[in-house]
């Protein structure tokens, strides 16, 4: 390393200090995001290459990349479209071609003259099928002397993940550095014996934040030994455990990183939990103010569910302390979280705050101001509907009830959080779906009902402090099931409520698989279902994520459909309609005056229709399986008999196939969630916009899943005996990003 190069902080300085790296250099590293030692010694090997010793050419396999010495036997050149030189070493026990190509002639002279046969030749490369014998393309090679011993690498040679004008030698060289200064602080035998490191300060080595009464009880290796086996592992290493994460000294990293995403959550619960917000009581003694939830009730037709009663009784026990409620609610779909979400927005009322309840998208939010109006005007309260596509009037006319109070319940998309909207005094934020938005969506709303000032007339808080910042009760729900791992990585600052029951009446959906040559068949199925007066969903899809060829392919099945069965009344919704006629369109439906409905994916959320008993969705193998789930989920609603027809098209991917047959197996969305999760990974099941997990380094959600438990009290111990541990390990695996954990 140069000379300037510094003992004490060392890992945060920048790669400039290495030997070989000037302002060049840098800027390539920089488009990996390599720009101190420690990014350096966290960009770990993705595979390896064995040239620890010298295979004999018998026992070379097709496919395996081998280190081989040999004997010239003979060169050739041809020149057609290409220049091509073949050559042929021999060990004595077997044969090898050497194959290069794209040379000018005036460079296969030189290459001819370096490889003369008769001289000896030390070469790596991949195997491979020639025409006559085993042959290796491009091989790297080197001209050595018979006579001398044959040198070969001390440990196994490191791949790494790079990027165009940044090549793996630069990458080794650099790395390499790091690495021979962290051996330099330790005895050698104790990496090659796979003894736990000396404890020493962190001035002179990486500071291993884990505690050694922690890491002795797991009997985990040392956060050194661990990079260090890992950028040089030893020749008798199981280089397969190694690639696929599974070895000890990978899991010792990934344990790491695992855990600091738990203390990020649990610290963000911490904080939440310090904040201030207005207890709700549910027996206000405010005068004039009505017990909403109570009427509520009693008007309903059918009583809650035992799980629908114990979430809401969970919510009602978070509402009324003085921090703000963080509840996740997850229900699968048809299993009642709106009607939970109602009574928690009159927790609010009726204490004189406003609820707001965002929605993902028009359709959907409009759904609930439909729900929601039908459900709390009789009472006298006002719903206030606000979203991207009001016209100018009736947006004025929200804006102001908003501001004054006399909308008490607010609902809408994004535009909620837009700057112009002011609520007057906002309680509690319920978003539905929240997968959908990105974090900063979120914490906007949030912030929005942040009050610096209590306000006296709703000072129900002796703890209540001038200055001090209230924020709103926060409900979150979901209809996309989460597997119990991932939600206690995912969702640990949060509090988690499960309605683990459909209400009584609900029949289970029948999940039928075809393919697209039985078409005649459904179109048969589904004109039978409308002549005996049940209704259907037809759902477009395609593979572009483009919104207008969406549209245009439920336009163009609409018309088929239309000619195809003229004798049933059929309507058509997407996205880029008009809300009036969206409205319009699902109103008939929900009335019975159309009895199919052709649509797009839009309808996934949010459509309650009792009497369609039947769903098409037209090239299900293109969907992933919780947006699957959720459109099936459209059925089952009534108690007559329902049935899912997933249409499939040729051929049929193995992922395809493991989807379908996962939703024709089981209706339980938990087990979905499991599968697909397993199938896309957590970046895509919970959404990449909201969550760390899909950026993490090193750790794979799905492969070190078995780690998560274990994890979880590792976090709470540490917390609770090292607290001076939290704030290290955070930052180093998590770093700036860590104010937007699932707020």
């Amino acid at each position: 390393m140069k000379k300037n190069f510094r003992d004490e902080a060392w890992l945060e300085q920048s790669i400039i200090v290495l030997n070989g790296i000037g302002e060049k250099m840098l800027e390539r590293f920089a488009k990996r995001s390599l720009l101190t030692l420690n990014d350096l010694l966290f960009h770990l090997p993705i595979r390896y290459q064995d040239k620890t010793r010298v295979v004999p050419i018998s026992s070379l396999r097709i496919g395996d990349s081998a280190l081989l010495t040999g004997e010239l036997t003979q060169c050739k050149t041809h020149f057609a479209r290409r220049a091509v030189l073949s050559c042929e070493i021999s060990d004595g026990s077997g044969v090898v071609s050497l194959r290069f190509f794209h040379f000018n002639k005036q460079q296969v002279a030189g290459l001819t003259r370096a490889l003369e046969q008769g001289k000896w030749l030390k070469c790596f490369g991949e195997i491979k099928r020639g025409r006559q014998s085993l042959e290796i393309t491009h091989p790297e090679y080197r001209i050595i002397d018979q006579h001398q011993p044959i040198q070969v690498d001390e440990t196994l040679t490191p791949i790494y993940p790079t990027t165009e004008g940044l090549s793996q030698l630069a990458l080794r060289n650099a790395i390499g550095q790091v690495i021979e200064h962290l051996k330099s602080q330790i005895e050698p035998q104790e990496v090659q014996q796979g003894k736990a490191c000396k404890e020493r300060p962190c001035k002179e080595q990486v500071c291993d934040f884990l505690p050694l009464s922690i890491r002795q009880e797991l009997q985990l290796p040392s956060l050194l030994q661990a990079l260090i086996y890992l950028h040089a592992p030893p020749p008798d290493c199981p280089v397969f455990e190694l690639v696929e994460g599974n070895d000890p000294y990978r899991q010792r990293l990934v344990f790491e990183e695992l855990l600091a995403h738990q203390l990020s959550m649990k610290r963000a619960y911490q904080r939440q939990a310090q904040q201030y917000a207005y207890p709700l009581s549910l027996a206000s003694k405010q005068s004039g103010q009505q017990q909403y939830s109570t009427q509520f009730l009693e008007q309903l037709p059918f009583k809650l569910t035992p799980a629908q009663s114990r979430v809401v009784a969970e919510i009602a026990a978070d509402v009324s302390q003085s921090h703000p409620m963080q509840r996740l609610i997850q229900g699968d779909v048809g299993s009642g979280k709106t009607v939970v979400a109602a009574l928690a927005a009159l927790y609010a009322i009726e204490n004189g705050f406003q609820a707001a309840l965002m929605a993902p998208t028009e359709l959907l939010a409009e759904q609930h101001r439909d729900n929601f109006q039908q459900w709390l005007e009789p009472m006298g309260l006002s719903v206030a509907w606000l979203s991207g596509k009001s016209k100018i009037k009736q947006r004025r006319e929200a804006l102001k009830c908003i501001a004054d109070g006399t909308a008490q319940m607010i609902i809408g998309t994004h535009a909620l959080f837009q700057a112009e909207v002011t609520f007057h005094h906002l309680g509690l934020v319920i978003i539905d779906e929240q997968h959908r938005f990105g974090v900063h969506q979120r914490l906007a709303l949030l912030q929005k009902g942040q009050e610096l000032q209590p306000n006296k007339e709703l000072q129900l808080n002796k703890e209540s402090q001038p200055g001090k910042a209230f924020y709103p009760h926060q409900l979150i729900m979901t209809a996309t099931p989460i597997p119990r791992t991932l939600a206690m990585t995912a969702y640990a600052d949060l509090d988690c409520s499960i309605i683990d029951e459909l209400p009584p009446g609900r029949t289970p959906v029948e999940t039928v698989v075809l393919g697209e040559q039985r078409r005649d068949d459904i179109l048969q199925r589904v004109h039978q279902a409308c002549l005996n007066g049940r209704q259907a969903y037809w759902v477009c899809t395609l593979i572009e994520e483009s919104e207008v060829l969406q549209c245009q392919a439920a336009e163009q099945t609409y018309e088929l459909l239309c000619s195809q069965l003229p004798d049933i009344s059929i309507g058509l919704v997407h996205g880029r309609m008009k809300g009036d006629e969206k409205k319009a369109v699902m109103r008939s439906f929900k009335q019975g005056d159309i009895l199919l409905l052709i649509a797009t994916t839009v309808i996934e959320v949010g459509v309650d229709v009792p009497n369609a008993s039947l769903m098409i969705i037209e090239n299900a193998e293109r969907l992933g399986l919780s947006q699957l789930h959720q459109l099936r989920g459209r059925v089952g609603r009534g108690s007559q008999s329902s049935a899912c027809v997933l249409m499939y098209g040729s051929p049929l991917s193995k992922n395809g196939k493991a989807r379908l047959m996962t939703l024709r197996e089981t209706n339980d969305g938990f087990e979905v969630a499991r599968k697909d999760l397993a199938l896309r990974g957590p970046g895509e099941v919970l959404g990449t916009r909201q969550t760390g997990l899909a950026e993490m380094k090193i750790a794979d959600i799905v492969r070190d899943q078995h780690l998560i438990p274990g994890i979880n009290e590792v976090a709470q111990r540490i917390i609770n005996d090292y607290p001076e541990a939290v704030d290290p390990l955070i930052n180093r695996w998590i770093g700036k990003n860590r104010d937007y954990q699932n707020v």
